[in-house]
């Protein structure tokens, strides 16, 4: 177990009037069908073998019809506000991190916020690629310390496998989907997210890209979208980023690796993971690790890891995290945090009953908005205008 510092020695940066952003709820979502290797098997030139000794990946899961980054984002973000015991219009700011957008806009933020009720809060998504969840968390955390609002939600959400070339064995075997949240909030007490560093590159930028599909002029032919990575070039870059961001935060925070608990990387590859462990010269059991059974979910993947290792007592009280994160930009970045507790607080049956009615509530109101705005239209139009579009003079 790691010693720990005092907060003066271990938290230099801590907010000096006194607001601190702790995670008071997390909560996953798994994409509903689970692919095994030997399915890629009839699809590429593979085998499941050949997939676990270059990747560490055993199955990934895939969303259904059903689903989307939206109701992936919104299961994670209502268990996150369950463990956290609050309710959606508690929630000022909401971030989602997603390189598989519903829409390019509205925002995926903006449909998961309609659909939790969280009328207070403003939403917004970010693109960072796999190191999406890490830039969210700072941007987050660094508004409730500098006492822009005192809750945040932000989610990880992604669906990959509707991007993917599922010819290309280099890629498809990688990637699956998911989605996890954490709840934020400002406290008076030391700890919580302590340090967060990120960085970019767009030098290689076509080392690891998703084309849009948009035209290249205004007359041209839709693009192709696909998912291309240059897994070798990607692989490099990866090992060197993970330990100098690791060693980055952890002395801005004024500690040392061995003040470290646990290393929750994103969940790219296994070999990606071991070589930077080997570069920290520190063992894989300070790691965790579950890409066997998930694969790479991109800005889903550090949080569906944390709540993984938080069930399985991987994580406990009082730990100090390091969370450490890569991708297409290309960016990356870590952030430090200090766990506050493996427990729920207590919640009442009427405070359950209240959060499942909100959600009802929320559906109902997001109808009759779109009822009342229809209306809006049809009865107050200004003269010479029809539903939007000006009469001909």
């Amino acid at each position: 177990m790691a010693q720990h510092k005092s907060p003066a020695q271990g938290a230099p940066s801590a907010a000096l009037n006194g607001r601190y952003a702790h995670v008071k709820g997390w909560g996953t979502a798994n994409a509903s069908i689970a692919m095994h290797n030997s399915e890629l098997e009839k699809l590429v030139d593979t085998s499941h073998d050949w997939i676990v000794e270059r990747t560490g990946i055993s199955e990934r899961r895939i969303a259904n019809e059903r689903e989307s980054v939206v109701t992936l984002g919104v299961k994670a973000a209502q268990q996150a506000l369950a463990k956290a015991d609050m309710l959606p219009d508690e929630i000022e700011l909401i971030i989602v991190a997603t390189s598989t957008p519903y829409y390019y806009f509205p925002s995926t933020a903006c449909l998961i916020q309609d659909k939790l009720g969280a009328t207070n809060a403003g939403a917004f998504d970010i693109v960072a690629a796999c190191t999406g969840f890490i830039y969210a968390l700072g941007l987050a955390s660094a508004q409730i310390k500098a006492g822009g609002v005192n809750t945040a939600l932000i989610i990880g959400t992604e669906t990959l496998s509707r991007i993917m070339d599922w010819q290309d064995r280099s890629t498809c075997i990688l990637f699956g989907d998911g989605a996890g949240a954490f709840v934020l909030k400002v406290s008076d007490a030391p700890g919580g997210i302590q340090d967060v560093v990120m960085h970019s590159d767009g030098s290689g930028a076509d080392l690891l890209y998703a084309s849009t599909g948009i035209r290249e002029t205004w007359d041209g032919d839709a693009s192709e979208q696909r998912l291309y990575m240059n897994g070798r070039e990607v692989f490099r870059f990866a090992t060197r980023v993970m330990a100098s961001a690791t060693h980055e935060v952890v002395a801005k925070a004024g500690l040392t690796l061995d003040d470290i608990d646990v290393i929750v990387p994103h969940q790219a590859n296994q070999r990606i993971i071991q070589a930077a462990a080997k570069t920290m010269k520190l063992p894989m059991e300070r790691f965790f690790v579950n890409l066997d059974h998930y694969g790479n979910t991109s800005a889903a993947s550090i949080p569906l890891a944390i709540g993984e290792a938080v069930e399985k007592g991987a994580i406990k009280a009082q730990d100090k995290i390091v969370l450490v994160g890569f991708g297409a930009g290309l960016t990356w970045g870590a952030a430090l945090l200090e766990w506050d507790s493996i427990e729920e607080p207590p919640r009442s049956a009427v405070r359950e009953l209240v959060r499942s009615a909100w959600y009802i509530l929320a559906r109902m109101r997001s109808f009759l908005s779109r009822v009342l705005r229809f209306l809006e239209r049809v009865i107050f139009r200004p003269p010479g205008e029809v539903y939007g579009e000006k009469l001909d003079k």
